[in-house]
């Protein structure tokens, strides 16, 4: 750590020894990440219990509990923890289902590079949401159609939220909404916290879908 930095707790979670291995040797060497890694969901979650990390880095595909499952479990128990999905599937269901359990990011392993990944943790951790390219196309196709049906009945969001809700549709970051609003990070943290509770959500990715799906982002 340098400068008294705040150290961003990283858990890697993934059952491929050699990813593990690889993704650990860029991350350890970076002394602003604490890093601790599993090789399954059931010891993903009993370590978030444990000591909740600021970022998961989770596979879907893994024995036993899916990755996706897991996501779920984890921002139960820790809504603040962001979770990118570090992965080898590229399926339109994987993306969809991860982002409805709460994934902040997307990322495939074959798109990847080491220090592409530890970019990513430090952007989660800062509030950011992330996909890789070819799965970003995806779902700006799926942000398309759903412009195209009838908007479903809006949750009862403050202005203030709205406002908030549009500026994270655009894929801004806590500290560019902040600055855009003129408030400070914690309120708009505090606002996200709200929202989606109201709206019943549990990623950012997920809030944004729904802004798109509503046709607020024009609002």
């Amino acid at each position: 750590m340098t400068d008294g930095a705040a150290s961003i707790r990283v858990l890697l979670v993934d059952d491929q020894e050699l990813f593990r291995r690889g993704v650990s040797m860029v991350l350890g060497a970076d002394d602003t990440l604490e890093l601790e890694e599993v090789d399954d969901g059931d010891k993903a979650i009993a370590a978030v219990e444990a000591t909740p990390p600021d970022v998961v880095l989770l596979d879907v595909r893994m024995p036993g509990r899916s990755g996706v499952e897991v996501c779920g479990a984890i921002k139960a128990i820790s809504p603040s923890t962001g979770i990118i999905m570090l992965t080898a599937s590229d399926e339109e269901s994987d993306l969809y289902e991860s982002i409805k359990s709460g994934a902040s990011g997307y990322l495939l392993k074959d798109g990847s590079t080491y220090d592409q990944v530890a970019e990513a943790v430090r952007l989660v951790a800062a509030g950011q949401s992330l996909i890789s390219p070819s799965m970003a196309t995806k779902l700006l196709d799926e942000f398309v159609q759903m412009s195209k049906s009838p908007a479903p009945t809006p949750a009862t969001l403050t202005q203030r939220e709205l406002q908030v809700l549009r500026l994270v549709a655009r894929g801004k970051s806590n500290r560019e909404i902040a600055e855009d609003l003129y408030i400070s990070e914690n309120t708009v943290k505090n606002h996200i916290r709200n929202m989606l509770e109201k709206l019943q959500m549990k990623s950012r990715m997920e809030a944004a879908m729904y802004a798109v799906r509503s046709n607020l982002l024009d609002g």
